[in-house]
């Protein structure tokens, strides 16, 4: 259709599926198809004074009157929060609604700026068809937090995790307080699935998926498994809990070690040795807790 219709824009845009919903990563099941789902894809569109407005109109047009039906899966009337998700779609917009650029040039700490979910969106999915680069070469800007920014963030999330999980946890079970010491465990376990992420430099998708993709970066030892007891709250106010946290202290450790990124004991002072790997004066003086979303 788009070779018979609009063969003149066809070499400047893209075709792909990326951006928000759990088909982009390969996470989609039964269960999240009960919302924002249905067969679609996208055309990503180059700016106005390359495709007009009235083009984009007809394009549009079009891709409405595919097929409602699709190996089975029904289109549906939706219209999920934050825009359209897939039809036709300006490719800057698609950028700027996700990291404030079109381009994806941002400095380090314009990356730690951005929600990290919103940054995985940005290069999930694939992208079929791109001759002229819109979206692949954005996407390239954006595959990854420079060093810099890793480790800022990297460093933060170690100190919150050794003030929740080490320090906050014990004292709210010791003063009674026990929903405030799940909440602990809770965000422990939050902040330890963020470190481990950045450590195999891969950003964490939404919290919902967060432990889904835990599992798939292939760490060895029990880290995955204990972070997501430790998140199911089963194990709150007991000794066993405690444990699982210090054995997933310990792994972090572990593996920065490895990476020669810190010889320190514990993830807050990991936190600290780490920060002073950073190279820019002005993001490695910011306050350690300048790179946690």
């Amino acid at each position: 259709m788009l070779e018979e219709r609009f063969p003149d824009i066809l070499p400047v845009i893209a075709v792909g599926l990326c951006g928000s919903g759990s088909e982009c990563f390969e996470y989609d099941d039964e269960t999240s198809r009960d919302h924002d789902f249905e067969p679609g894809f996208c055309v990503f569109l180059p700016d106005e004074s390359v495709v007009d407005r009235q083009t984009a109109f007809r394009l549009e047009r079009a891709y409405s009157s595919l097929p409602d039906e699709y190996l089975g899966f029904r289109r549906e009337n939706i219209s999920p929060a934050g825009g359209a998700r897939r039809g036709v779609i300006r490719a800057s917009d698609f950028f700027e609604s996700r990291t404030g650029t079109a381009d994806g040039r941002l400095t380090p700490a314009g990356f730690l700026a951005i929600p990290e979910h919103f940054l995985a969106e940005t290069v999930n999915g694939e992208i079929w068809k791109d001759d002229c680069g819109i979206m692949t070469d954005v996407r390239e800007r954006l595959l990854y937090y420079p060093e810099d920014a890793r480790l800022k963030r990297l460093a933060g999330n170690l100190f919150l995790a050794s003030q929740s999980g080490q320090y906050n946890y014990q004292r709210c079970l010791e003063r009674g307080e026990t929903a405030a010491a799940g909440i602990a465990a809770a965000k422990f376990a939050l902040y330890a699935a963020s470190a481990f992420h950045l450590i195999r430099k891969k950003y964490m998708p939404y919290y919902k998926w967060a432990f889904r993709s835990l599992r798939e970066l292939g760490l060895p030892g029990d880290a995955p498994r204990l972070i997501e007891e430790i998140a199911s709250g089963e194990l709150n106010g007991s000794p066993e809990l405690a444990d699982a946290i210090e054995s997933v202290c310990s792994e972090i450790c572990r593996f920065l070690a490895t990476d020669c990124l810190s010889q320190a004991e514990t993830p807050e002072k990991c936190a600290y040795e780490i920060n002073g790997l950073i190279r820019d004066n002005s993001l490695r003086n910011a306050n350690i807790l300048y790179g946690v979303s």
